[in-house]
């Protein structure tokens, strides 16, 4: 069947649609038509999906559909020929209902053939079957993808005649369906396909008619003055947002370097937050054009975070940053949906928007410096924490009794752990906090510094809400360490004790991230030297914890929580390892559940371990052996050297009693790729000893002996990893 090869375009015109949920409404709408479509072979080779999204509107353009799908050949598996068929051969009124189901009514009975499954005879239909018409395939594809959009809400609203009710995530305005030139009879939420719809609300004058579907980007931006694709609109933002970064790094008088694409990047800022703000922004405008604002200077003695953060999350602005300082500037980029040449109107406008709202953020900020940080803890105590788990004020008592310990086990200054324990969710009260819930932490740190408390304390306040801690701890860090893992602690025994523990992806306390940062502050505190890389303290996993369970009231944490709390806590570090490192290696450390902050170090050390030659046989064998200790029965005494008869288990031993000082000292020391190199040494006497010994001997006292020298070589072998686990 000859058939046309044409493009495709759908779009549905809406109301303004959920900004930040607009990029993933537009790639699914457009996957869910491709989907539909591809499923009934309406889709020729080469096909190319491009989607479309703006504030008002959802559209995908398939560039190879055809009219009709080709002809398919069918095999159609009905019933057991017994069933379908009575005693003469003529059909059952069973087979003529399953016929009608399967849209086969007019076959002739007497034309199907019959197959075995090789248990009994069944009944096929077969033949050729009319490809899907693009009409049909389309309007199913349309619906399931108007059902398959992740709305965050969806609305009801009323068609115009005043009776039906429909359901979409925003009034829906128009249709256009059009396969090359001609429209596709389909429709959806009330509304039947054409060509029309309506280009930029402001910049464009009625009804735009797209007279083919290959023509939809370009008449829509030359006739409606609109960006039809995300990802073009995006781009289009971003240059413009660099060619004013570039202009104002002139007058900023910025070096040379700044000038380069690093420099934009500095005035524009480079946190994560840029980017959010940028497809928030290509979500909201449809045709964008950068401004450039400015606030007053005065505003600058705030903190910048907040004038960042309003600027940001309530206006949709750019702040701009000095390059050579970091510091905030009093200029703003505003993403406005109306190009003029003459915007002296939307700049000042953008300009007396901004203010207020800085303004606020002084008042807040001044008002709050009245009060003494110090001065807000008792406040505390009438803020809940948890139901179960009391106030604020009381979770700040335990976490600066866990602070105490963990700074006198480490040797720090205590009192300073104290004091920004104290003073760590003191911010909580203040109006800054309360009109900017992200601010926590940072606030408290500059009102700490308005109040004279030490740096180490501002430091810690400033610190405690980081995701986790990425360089070593060192003496001017080790205040804002301690209380970074002692709130970590608290929150996962606390949390985890009243029996909310994370259930599949729920996990709405965060105690993942927490245990991945008590994980980072391990690591951190053993790079800065605060613990020994050979021995578990002077602080270890299982002392904090313990240290934090005591801080609550008696009877209120479970006596298992501690264990479980600590397994969780190597499970996520196993997770974590396993992206970086051998599955087979990481599990072989992790089952040993050593010091914390020695789990990284061996994990690399048996990983180079699993290079060398030796490692597959010693692993093998130390499979064994483990297996053959599980068999021994009562305890496993000391090696009798003088029951030692063969030669195989006497230079075994031999190996064990020259390797063991060594290794052990290597363990001590931590080199822990040192001391499995040295055990590699145990291959052939290990190897000889299977061979030719028997360990499970008729004779009690040479079998137990065996057994003996066996655990020797198992423990000496297992005090890195558990090598059984590299075992293939």
């Amino acid at each position: 069947m000859t058939t046309h090869i044409r493009p495709l375009l759908v779009e549905l015109l809406t109301e303004e649609l959920p900004p930040k949920a607009l990029q993933k409404l537009g790639q699914a709408f457009a996957e869910g038509i491709r989907a539909a479509l591809d499923k009934h072979g309406l889709l020729a080779a080469g096909n190319q999906t491009t989607a479309f999204s703006t504030p008002r509107r959802l559209a995908v353009r398939l560039s190879q559909v055809v009219e009709q799908a080709p002809d398919q050949d069918y095999a159609e598996k009905l019933m057991p020929v017994k069933i379908g068929l009575d005693a003469d051969g003529k059909p059952t009124p069973a087979l003529a209902k399953k016929l009608a189901a399967k849209g086969l009514e007019n076959i002739d009975p007497a034309t199907l053939a019959r197959e075995s499954d090789g248990k009994q005879d069944y009944l096929i239909a077969r033949g050729t079957a009319p490809g899907a018409k693009l009409a049909d395939g389309l309007q199913e594809g349309l619906q399931a993808a108007i059902d398959g959009l992740p709305i965050p809400k969806v609305m009801r609203y009323q068609l115009a005649d005043g009776v039906t009710t429909v359901k979409f995530v925003r009034p829906a305005h128009s249709l256009i369906a059009l396969h090359g030139a001609d429209i596709v009879p389909i429709s959806a939420l009330g509304l039947t396909a054409g060509r029309s719809t309506l280009g930029h609300r402001f910049m464009a004058n009625g009804p735009i008619e797209i007279a083919e579907a290959d023509a939809y980007e370009n008449t829509l931006a030359e006739q409606g003055r609109v960006i039809a694709s995300f990802e073009s609109r995006r781009a289009d933002i971003a240059q413009q947002l660099q060619d004013h970064a570039k202009r104002l790094a002139a007058v900023l008088e910025t070096t040379s370097d700044s000038n380069s694409a690093q420099g934009d990047q500095g005035i524009l800022g480079s946190d994560p937050e840029v980017a959010a703000l940028l497809d928030e922004v290509t979500a909201l405008v449809e045709h964008p054009t950068v401004y450039e604002g400015q606030f007053d200077e005065q505003f600058l003695q705030v903190p910048q975070e907040c004038l960042i953060l309003t600027m940001r999350l309530n206006q949709k602005y750019f702040p701009l940053f000095d390059p050579a300082t970091g510091k905030l500037t009093h200029r703003f980029l505003i993403v406005s949906n109306m190009h003029t040449d003459n915007p002296v109107n939307i700049i000042e406008g953008n300009q007396r928007v901004v203010r207020p709202r800085l303004a606020d953020a002084q008042f807040f900020f001044d008002t709050d410096r009245k009060t003494p940080l110090a001065a807000r803890v008792e406040q505390l105590g009438s803020i809940v924490y948890h139901n179960k788990l009391g106030t604020q004020l009381e979770r700040v008592e335990r976490v600066r009794a866990i602070a105490r310990g963990v700074a006198k086990q480490l040797g720090s200054d205590v009192s300073a752990a104290d004091r920004a324990a104290l003073l760590a969710k003191a911010d909580l009260g203040t109006n800054m906090v309360g009109e900017f819930p992200e601010l926590q932490g940072i606030m408290g740190a500059y009102y700490a510094a308005g109040d004279g408390e030490p740096a180490s304390v501002v430091q810690a306040l400033r610190d405690q809400y980081r995701i986790r801690l990425d360089a070593p701890v060192d003496a001017d860090g080790i205040t804002a360490a301690i209380l970074f893992i002692a709130e970590r602690a608290e929150t996962l025994i606390g949390i985890w004790g009243i029996g909310l523990a994370p259930t599949g992806e729920r996990d709405p306390f965060g105690l993942r991230r927490a245990a991945l940062g008590v994980i980072s502050a391990f690591e951190q505190l053993a790079a800065g030297n605060w613990l020994a890389a050979s021995a578990d303290g002077p602080l270890s996993l299982n002392s904090l914890l313990t240290l934090a369970a005591e801080t609550f009231p008696a009877g209120k944490i479970p006596a298992d929580t501690l264990a479980e709390v600590r397994t969780f806590i190597y499970e996520r570090y196993r997770n974590q390892l396993a992206g970086e490192f051998d599955r087979n290696a990481v599990d072989a450390v992790i089952a040993l559940a050593p010091p914390l902050h020695q789990v990284a170090a061996r994990v690399r050390a048996v990983t180079a371990f699993g290079q060398l030659p030796e490692a597959a046989s010693l692993a093998a064998a130390n499979k064994r052996i483990g297996n053959l200790l599980k068999k021994a029965e009562g305890d496993i005494g000391a090696v009798d050297t003088a029951r030692l008869t063969e030669p195989a288990e006497q230079a075994l031993a031999a190996s064990v009693a020259t390797l063991r000082p060594q290794a052990e000292a290597q363990l001590q020391a931590g080199d822990f790729a040192g001391s499995l190199s040295t055990l590699a040494q145990a291959r052939q006497p290990v190897d000889a000893f299977f061979a030719d010994v028997m360990v499970m001997a008729e004779d009690p006292a040479v079998r137990a002996n065996r057994l003996a020298l066996l655990s020797q070589l198992h423990g000496l072998m297992n005090q890195v990893a558990d090598i059984s686990r590299l075992a293939q």
